[in-house]
């Protein structure tokens, strides 16, 4: 199947439901899909999503329905979406794209199992009370993408020249927005970096907050923050980091292969897919509370060294050594 006409399906609300009624009559069980981005974000993660489904004895269309539901960005939205798929009685909640969604299913059913994806702390933002032992109704994937700030910053200085201010742009609305400037400002303060934290929250401020790099000459460097909006961005901030000779390093793979510079983080689409073989277990008949907290085991650095040439950079050959992928 091709992406847009992937996008297309998993994004067909006007069919998801007479499906998901008829899948409860005949008996196949229906799990609610709850996410903060958009369908474009979660393409690159399906094939994953449904194979992690595939190995717990799971297809969608076949003995399984899937019903969708997209926050696109807009973070309030998700107690209405969650409460939604509660009322439709789904077997499972797969709630992704950050802590929030869980949350918010959490705050909507304590009896539907959830399993979440998430790059914060379970514990850390009160989703879980342990990450061996869950306990309640949910369990999930910990990505942990959003403590890798320091270690960015640290690749990143070694590409730039020394005493570039390196900047951090921050989604506002993004519910740990706040934690995750802190924790860049910390981290740059202890690597002796000057830094600086940008906002936005919108395509249009994306636009504006590159084109005040340009225009201010004071940001030499960045780090994009853990968002999904921002994945759901990713063709923009690629192409804004390319016209304004910005270097960029990201939270994921899919920023690098798509021509950015470098990417460090955990691989989220194998996050997707053990998030697909829990639910299947669950599914199966196990409990959430006896489901420990999955955390990678993996961090994956990924360098486009032909972007660092169109930028004028040259990688020192101890990074190029510790990279995982090294894209000519």
């Amino acid at each position: 199947m091709r992406r847009r006409d992937y996008i297309k399906a998993i994004g067909g609300g006007a069919v998801a439901w007479p499906l998901a009624a008829r899948a409860q009559q005949t008996g196949i069980p229906v799990v609610g899909f709850l996410h903060s981005s958009a369908p474009n974000y979660f393409a690159q993660m399906a094939p994953a999503f449904s194979q992690g489904l595939k190995e717990a004895g799971y297809v969608e269309g076949q003995n399984l329905v899937i019903n969708y539901r997209w926050a696109e960005g807009d973070y309030d939205r998700l107690p209405t979406l969650a409460k939604d798929l509660v009322d439709r009685q789904v077997a499972v909640i797969f709630a992704a794209g950050g802590t929030d969604p869980a949350k918010a299913a959490k705050a909507a059913t304590t009896t539907i199992p959830i399993v979440f994806v998430s790059a914060a702390d379970p514990v850390q933002t009160g989703l879980v009370a342990s990450l061996n032992r869950p306990v309640g109704n949910v369990t999930g994937v910990s990505l942990l993408a959003s403590q890798l700030n320091a270690k960015k910053l640290e690749l990143l200085s070694q590409l730039v020249p020394r005493g570039t201010v390196i900047g951090a742009l921050v989604n506002p609305e993004y519910p740990q927005a706040k934690r995750e400037a802190e924790d860049f400002q910390s981290a740059a303060k202890t690597l002796g970096v000057e830094s600086i934290v940008l906002s936005a929250g919108t395509a249009t401020e994306i636009d504006t907050a590159f084109s005040e790099l340009q225009q201010n000459h004071q940001i030499g460097a960045l780090v994009i923050g853990n968002d999904p909006f921002y994945g759901a961005r990713r063709d923009q901030l690629v192409a804004l980091a390319s016209r304004y000779s910005v270097p960029v390093i990201y939270y994921q793979k899919e920023f690098v292969i798509a021509g950015g510079l470098l990417s460090y983080g955990p691989s989220f689409p194998d996050g997707y897919r053990q998030g697909g073989v829990y639910v299947g277990r669950i599914l199966r008949g196990e409990k959430p509370a006896d489901l420990p907290i999955m955390q990678p085991t993996k961090f994956e650095l990924v360098i486009n060294v032909k972007t660092a040439k169109s930028l004028g950079l040259t990688v020192p050959s101890t990074v190029v050594a510790l990279a995982d992928e090294v894209i000519e």
